[in-house]
């Protein structure tokens, strides 16, 4: 790999005689034997891939119920500088990131690289950035931004990655600015000038930051990232001396679907107990360096703390996907995946369901993708039950191993991993059990459990926000989410854990009755496929639920096939054969589930898509149900009005 030049990065690559060096230079020795073990020698705990699930459950008279693993967690380092420094000593030649270049061949860093640019842009940070000012990344990922932030951490600065779609879809950059107001960044970084050049000029009356430009495209004060070198390496060796584990590695944007966006502190013991749980359940790691294929955006915990932490954890390889789960984006993914094969593959509900689609239909790609997988996880959002099981019957048609497809639970708040599914569930939306070092604990709520979380993974808190802490944590400690779980069988904890939806978004209808909305959903997704790309669920304080449906276009264009290719999405969605979809899902949805709060009675399908300027959708695809019924009030109205025509009944 040509990596440092494709980077434009001028950085000497050091000896591994070095790296041993300042390896025992102070800042980055710690020797608990169990760790550097388990790390140089690279060896399964117990030649097992998942470890055995088992669960302490205590059970109060008030009905509350405490879940924690009988496993203590695993000794773990102050910080993630030295898994990085460990593997740039121990596999060196190994290739830790890459992305497409300007060629479109795959290029990245090595880890002996990557260590050796760590340190010259630490060294850098160290002597032009006061101590605890934070470093603001605005672009989507890459190799460069992946170096910046680890050089960052090192030496003790926050880092604050932000969805690129508040610099690049949102219109009125909003987010952005209040991004900027809150977090006050010492440092900006953008992967080309350019293509960030509106977003720059809507916040610069805003900041007093300096610029550091990737690619091309340096403008004015701006710095090329490839100038990030300082020959003084004291102020390097003292500040990173300085960090441990309750220092601030990150601070991350919530997505706001459960209210205003904040900045949750993440500190290096958030993330580094976090990796320790993972590969104490998923014990295969130590002995497979994984392999991802990964388009997950670093703005969100679990692209930015899992799946990277995860490759730099288990000395794997993080292959940069530039695609996206939208019609064009799925494209690019397809390419990468053909001409990558994971060992592990994570994606969200949204891009299961169109990698599922591709994989029907392309075997070369089917062909690849499952030639090394061991796994298949989704996270962030409930996987609706076809799509599950869709990509479980594929996977035992296209090869002869077992693959799992799992899941888990947890937040920004957590690091991420709070529950796991380290073993294949019979059903979806299995959650599994707390991973070591976490405990639960389920208070009852109506008919519901709400689930709380505590742990060495879990944030002390919200960054300039005390207020928004004390709301968040009960007075033994334990963060609220607001969600809320149920057990797979009460008679056997073990068999662990389902979610059950958000309590916020659950409403009763005039009955009387409950609606649970997170249920209701991927039940009604079910009943709509394929044509329902996701779906917003309505009826508070009306006499029946009902359905706003975000609809898969492309979709809808096969079932109104007579349909000239311009026509009109509106053209498209009023079809009659389209209408007559919607109805017959509607109608199975009711057979299945005839109580009134578990079938929708009426829907309409949505022309114009979810907006992140207003809150509705995150760049991972999660739609925010609030926001939605806040800003579409009069979709709402017509929804319920029986005379509109364009509603589904």
């Amino acid at each position: 790999m040509r990596a440092l030049k494709s980077l434009r990065l001028p950085l000497a690559v050091i000896s591994v005689p070095a790296i041993v060096a300042a390896l025992t230079a102070g800042a980055l020795i710690w020797t608990d034997s169990r760790w550097l073990t388990a790390i140089a020698a690279n060896k399964v705990i117990g030649g097992l891939m998942f470890a055995k699930a088992q669960v302490i459950c205590e059970r109060r008279p008030d009905g509350t119920v405490l879940l924690r693993s009988p496993v203590e967690l695993a000794p773990y380092p102050p910080s993630l500088s030295h898994y990085l420094a460990q593997w740039a000593q121990a596999a060196p030649a190994r290739l830790f990131l890459a992305e497409r270049n300007s060629s479109g061949a795959w290029a990245g860093v090595t880890y002996e690289q990557a260590w050796s640019a760590v340190l010259d842009i630490s060294a850098w940070f160290a002597n032009q950035v006061p101590a605890g000012r934070t470093v603001m990344m605005l672009s989507d990922n890459s190799v460069q931004q992946g170096l910046l932030t680890l050089a960052a951490m090192h030496v003790g600065l926050p880092v604050a990655p932000i969805s690129p779609a508040y610099s690049l879809v949102s219109k009125s950059f909003g987010k952005l600015k209040a991004a900027i107001q809150l977090l006050e960044p010492a440092v900006i970084f953008v992967s080309s000038y350019e293509r960030y050049q509106h977003a720059l000029a809507a916040i610069d009356s805003l900041h007093e930051a300096r610029l550091i430009c990737g690619g091309v495209g340096v403008r004015g004060r701006s710095i090329p990232f490839g100038d990030l070198r300082d020959g003084d390496h004291a102020a390097r060796d003292t500040r990173a001396a300085a960090v441990g584990p309750d220092t601030v590695a990150k601070l991350l944007l919530t997505s706001g679907s459960t209210g205003e966006p904040k900045a949750v502190i993440n500190t290096q013991r958030m993330l580094c107990a976090s990796q320790e749980a993972r590969v104490q359940i998923w014990p295969f790691l130590a002995s497979e360096p994984p392999v991802l294929v990964d388009w997950l955006p670093w703005s969100h915990t679990f692209g930015g703390n899992h799946n990277f932490n995860l490759v730099l954890r288990n000395g794997g390889t993080l292959y940069i996907d530039g695609g996206r789960p939208t019609a064009e984006g799925i494209q690019t993914s397809v390419q990468n995946l053909k001409d990558i094969a994971p060992t592990i593959y994570f994606n969200v509900p949204r891009g299961i369901d169109m990698l599922l689609a591709k994989l029907r239909t392309d075997e070369a790609l089917r062909r690849s993708f499952f030639s090394r997988l061991r796994l298949m996880f989704c996270a962030a959002a409930a996987l609706p039950e076809h799509i599950w099981r869709g990509l479980r019957e594929l996977a035992a048609q296209s090869t002869e191993r077992i693959v799992p497809l799992v899941s888990a639970w947890g937040a920004t708040e957590t690091a991420p991993l709070a529950t796991d599914c380290f073993y294949q569930a019979e059903i979806s939306g299995v959650i599994g059990l707390p991973v070591p070092g976490c405990e639960l604990k389920l208070v009852p709520r109506g008919e519901k459990l709400e689930v709380r979380v505590r742990g060495a993974n879990v944030t002390p808190g919200y960054f300039r926000n005390p207020e928004a802490a004390e709301s968040r944590f009960d007075a033994e400690g334990y963060y609220c989410p607001g969600d809320a779980v149920r057990f797979v069988n009460e008679d056997e904890p073990e068999a662990g854990l389902l979610f059950n939806g958000r309590l916020s978004e659950d409403f009763k209808l005039s009955s009387g009755t409950w609606v649970h909305v997170g249920s209701l959903r991927t039940r009604a997704l079910a009943a709509l496929a394929p044509i329902a790309s996701d779906a917003v669920v309505t009826g508070h304080d009306r006499s029946g639920v009902g359905l706003l449906i975000f609809p898969h276009v492309e979709a809808c264009r096969q079932l109104a096939s007579d349909l000239e290719s311009a026509a009109t999405t509106a053209s498209v969605l009023s079809h009659p054969k389209v209408r007559e979809h919607v109805k017959a899902g509607l109608a199975d949805l009711r057979t299945q589930t005839p109580a009134s709060s578990m079938h929708a009675v009426r829907a309409v399908l949505l022309d114009e898509p979810p907006s992140i300027d207003h809150g509705e959708i995150t760049d991972k695809g999660y739609i925010n149900q609030k926001a939605v019924l806040e800003r579409r009030r009069d979709v709402v109205a017509r929804l319920y009005a029986v005379d509109s025509a364009n509603i589904v009944l």
